[in-house]
């Protein structure tokens, strides 16, 4: 074999090494890609339900606040009455 078909042969190997690499990083990509778009299970569901669980949450919050404040009102007004 001459020095060119040995040097071309290597070149194929490389050639073929980049495209199985480029093959697993596409798969690695889509993986990805499902994880996070996914609209059942995916990260942006998981922040759409984590956001809406603190907005139902804060409203529990300020209405029991409310009502703790209310009862306390309440039971100064009797006390003092």
């Amino acid at each position: 074999m001459s020095d060119i078909e040995i040097k071309l042969d290597r070149l194929c190997v490389g050639i073929e090494v980049i495209k199985e690499k480029q093959e697993e990083m596409a798969e690695d990509c889509a993986k990805i890609k499902e994880a996070v778009y996914n609209p059942d299970e995916g990260l942006y569901a998981r922040l759409r339900a984590l956001e809406a669980w603190q907005n139902t949450s804060s409203k529990m919050i300020w209405t029991l606040f409310t009502t703790v404040v209310g009862l306390v009102g309440a039971f100064i007004l009797k006390s003092l009455g």
